[in-house]
């Protein structure tokens, strides 16, 4: 049997052809097969292999030369094949082929010779469908490697979009810097020169107007101080800006000679940019006002807090002066209160006073703001409002 299996002959399966091996070297095509056999028409079986194939068990042949039932192909005479048997090579569903073994002599093959044949194809099947799954595999990782290969060239090109996109947002940063000291500067610039203007003006109501205009404009100067120091975000803690503003008039004050105490207690928040803009602006004037009217004498205080309050998506600002009160201000009202009114509109904020051994600002105004604060302040000249004068 081992000599016999010297002159296998393997008929694969290929589509509608079957591939001949014979003595382990591939021959020409069996036309007998692929045209006369029905394994894929439904043809009458004209073949020991066509016939294993179709019914998918073995074919056992002692004599063709005694076996009329066959149509054989013309390589069996070449080889002088007399007897063979078959069996098929079982594949995933469809078998793989035929495997069979000849002999050029007469021979008696038993179940134990078809046993081992089987056992012989089993080992081909396995062979064959571990070919195929190598061959998936080899593809798959064809596939994983060019999935790899165009994730690295995704990584390598994010890497350049995020090296050009931080570029872009440090020159940003340089040129908003630069902006910003050009700005504060300018606004020094004028406040210095308004300064000067009110030390040469007579005293009146025009002295009195350019002493306004320089202190909104060193409000202005302050916020820009501020913002450089805090890495020009659109968010900054109003708490330390309040702050930096008490300290900047008390300073201006104090050299004036006023004995008036300026005392601050702000919470830590941090507000929009501009919500903080509007309330340094309300905050400088009602400094100023106090400091220019309340306080006849040269003598008294000032106290200014903030609270987050309840609801926590509002907070307060609350003022207040130990001065004389409104009714007992020779001076008349007040100038610039009526900006109060109008900037707290800007931010949907309200302005309530109490004249009582002094005069108390009570200045409420949301954390966040809406589309109306936001059309509010891109176009601050349609707000308009009036205060009570202190």
């Amino acid at each position: 049997m081992h000599h016999e299996l010297q002159g296998l002959e393997l008929l694969c399966s290929e589509g509608d052809r079957f591939a001949v091996a014979n003595d382990l070297h591939f021959g020409e095509v069996d036309e007998d097969v692929t045209k006369r056999e029905g394994v894929c028409g439904g043809r009458p079986v004209s073949s020991p292999q066509g016939r294993a194939f179709v019914t998918g068990k073995p074919v056992i042949c002692d004599d063709l030369s005694r076996d009329a039932v066959f149509a054989l192909p013309a390589l069996y005479a070449d080889h002088g094949i007399v007897s063979i048997v078959d069996v098929i090579i079982k594949g995933n569903g469809r078998p793989y082929g035929v495997l069979e073994i000849d002999s050029p002599q007469p021979h008696s093959y038993d179940r134990h010779d078809v046993d081992f044949l089987t056992g012989f194809a089993n080992v081909l099947a396995e062979a064959v469908g571990t070919t195929k799954r190598n061959k998936l595999l080899r593809s798959a990782i064809g596939r994983m490697k060019n999935l790899v290969a165009d994730k690295d060239r995704l990584l390598t090109e994010n890497s350049l979009i995020l090296i050009e996109k931080n570029r872009l947002l440090e020159e940003k940063s340089v040129l908003a810097r630069e902006l910003h000291h050009r700005v504060r500067n300018n606004l020094q610039l004028v406040y210095a020169m308004l300064r000067k203007q009110h030390e040469q003006a007579a005293e009146g109501s025009v002295k009195e107007d350019i002493s306004a205009i320089a202190r909104r404009v060193m409000t202005l100067a302050k916020m820009h101080d501020h913002l450089l120091g805090t890495g020009l975000s659109r968010t900054i803690d109003i708490g330390d800006y309040l702050r930096s503003l008490c300290a900047g008039y008390a300073e201006l004050e104090n050299a004036r000679g006023c004995d008036i105490g300026l005392t601050c207690d702000f919470e830590p928040l941090v507000l929009d940019l501009d919500i903080v803009t509007v309330l340094g602006l309300v905050t400088a004037e009602l400094i100023s006002n106090s400091y220019r009217h309340a306080f006849p004498n040269g003598k008294g205080t000032i106290s200014i807090s903030l609270r987050q309050s309840s609801p926590p998506d509002e907070a307060t600002i609350t003022f207040r002066d130990d001065g004389i009160s409104p009714a007992d201000n020779r001076d008349g009202n007040r100038h610039g209160l009526g900006l109060v009114d109008r900037l707290m509109e800007q931010i949907r904020g309200s302005a309530e006073v109490r004249s009582d051994h002094g005069t108390a600002w009570t200045l409420r105004f949301p954390l966040r703001r809406d589309d109306g604060q936001r059309r509010a302040l891109a176009h601050p000249s349609q707000s308009a409002g009036t205060a009570t004068a202190h």
